[in-house]
């Protein structure tokens, strides 16, 4: 049980920090609604617990070789929201090592241990997302329409900054 509260608040650690990910979750809340900013967030979850999978399998098969083998609401629906955050988190060099610190750190004492981690970090990453959808919803009503114009403005620049990062590095 260990392992899954050491997950979880590896997911909601490294799912906190608001950065390009954030800014997409809190315009599509904005713009679309619970749903869709719910379903950016599973997005980036998801992709947190496929690199919380790979880290920890990695570093314990590294270890222990023979212990076991546009950004508003997309056409395509939630689905389409999803898949693209969870693309976008895959290639976010900053979620991988954060994922290769934090559980380097915690390492995984059992067999089950990876999976509850793995499992701890979706839930913690997904608790995140939700307090952000939730509290992005809950000021909605007192933001200005400008506001949502400096938000569109803010969070493209961060987001084509952000891409070229990725391609130049």
């Amino acid at each position: 049980m260990s392992a899954l509260l050491s997950g979880i608040a590896v997911g909601f650690a490294v799912a906190m920090p608001v950065g390009p990910i954030g800014v997409l979750c809190i315009k599509r809340s904005l713009k679309d609604g619970f749903r869709f900013g719910l379903a950016t967030g599973l997005g980036a979850a998801t992709a947190d617990a496929s690199y919380g999978l790979l880290v920890a399998l990695g570093l314990r098969s590294f270890f222990k070789p023979r212990a076991e083998a546009e950004i508003t609401a997309p056409k395509g629906g939630l689905l389409a929201a999803w898949f693209s955050t969870f693309l976008l988190t895959l290639t976010n060099p900053m979620t991988v090592l954060a994922f290769i610190g934090l559980i380097a750190a915690l390492g995984t004492a059992s067999v089950a241990g990876p999976y509850l981690l793995v499992l701890g970090v979706f839930i913690g990453s997904l608790l995140w997302w939700l307090l952000l959808v939730g509290g992005v919803l809950l000021v909605k009503s007192r933001l200005p329409l400008h506001a949502l114009r400096w938000l569109d403005a803010i969070s493209g620049t961060v987001l084509v900054a952000w891409g070229f990062w990725i391609v130049f590095s």
